[in-house]
């Protein structure tokens, strides 16, 4: 009996380890930011957490593809599509934080960081959550991928390092970086959970997804409406501008669009994952097999839709 019981507590055990290793981990990271704030002014930092964040995106959709039954060929011209659209996403917005583009105050007097933020999520919504190609790699790849890679979430706490500062107005940094840091460091003890298959981890993970876009929501209202603009409603003590200059702009100009897309992939992965444990014996492996082949011939394997 003590054995059965340490068995099942024994997972829960772990994740609790992961989630402590992931915060002491975070603290060292804030600490230097805040020993060594020069470093984080000139943005090098912000340029190697996102390329990395970015090549770790790619190379676990390679994986994943690796893992579906497309021939290579298809795997290539599949993440070479994805690839090359979510670089260029990357470039464009980067290019426009550096030129200036989301500050308040621009000749053409429209909000662009809300654009930003919402149109790439409009768009890329419907293409991923309908695409079957897509749906055949939620199919192949591991649940935990989607969940663990969002530990990079925990860099959002720079908005509290800026509120420390005061360089940006606890209004905002509070709830968006609190709200950051929490499910970053949630990440990993969920994602180790689903990979035990431990009861109620589905619905841990679909509650930890619920958090994330419900920390965006927050979030992303705050920063609109404390921001300098049309849409400012809340005058905060200290003026919300850091928000809409480089580096601290790449936030929410691609990080926050880009998790919000990675949270819908992963609550589709999730429902996925529910459909075909309850197909009947023997047919959620036959859909896996057959899904793969369900591509048309006539259409190009580069067309995601």
């Amino acid at each position: 009996m003590s054995r059965a019981l340490e068995a099942q507590s024994s997972p829960y055990r772990h994740a609790i380890g992961l989630f402590l290793l992931a915060a002491a981990g975070t603290a060292f990271w804030l600490s230097l930011n805040i020993l060594f704030p020069q470093v984080q002014s000139t943005g090098i930092a912000s340029v190697v957490v996102r390329l990395a964040i970015h090549i770790a995106i790619l190379t676990g959709l390679w994986l994943g593809l690796a893992l579906t039954e497309f021939d290579r060929a298809a795997r290539i011209r599949i993440w070479l599509t994805i690839a090359l659209l979510f670089t260029a996403w990357l470039g464009v917005a980067w290019w426009l934080a550096l030129a200036g583009a989301f500050r308040a105050g621009q000749r053409s007097g429209v909000p662009a960081l809300p654009i930003a933020i919402f149109l790439p999520v409009l768009i890329g919504l419907p293409l991923l959550l309908r695409s079957k190609r897509i749906g055949v790699l939620l199919d192949a790849m591991p649940t935990p991928w989607l969940v663990g890679l969002q530990v990079y979430r925990v860099f959002g706490g720079l908005f509290l390092v800026a509120w420390g500062r005061g360089s940006i107005s606890g209004v905002f940094a509070l709830p968006a970086g609190t709200g950051d840091v929490l499910v970053g460091l949630l990440a990993l003890p969920v994602a180790y959970l689903l990979a035990r298959r431990t009861a109620g981890a589905r619905g841990t993970a679909i509650a930890w997804n619920v958090l994330g876009l419900l920390d965006f929501t927050i979030a992303i209202a705050m920063g609109i409406l404390t921001s300098p603009g049309p849409l400012q409603l809340i005058v905060p003590d200290v003026a919300n501008t850091q928000l809409a200059t480089f580096p601290t702009v790449m936030i929410p100009a691609f990080a926050v669009p880009s998790s919000i897309l990675l949270h819908a992939l992963s609550l589709r992965q999730l429902w996925r994952r529910r459909t075909l444990r309850a197909l009947p014996s023997g047919a959620a492996q036959a859909r896996a097999k057959l899904e793969p082949q369900e591509i048309p011939r006539g259409i190009p394997r580069a067309d995601l839709s």
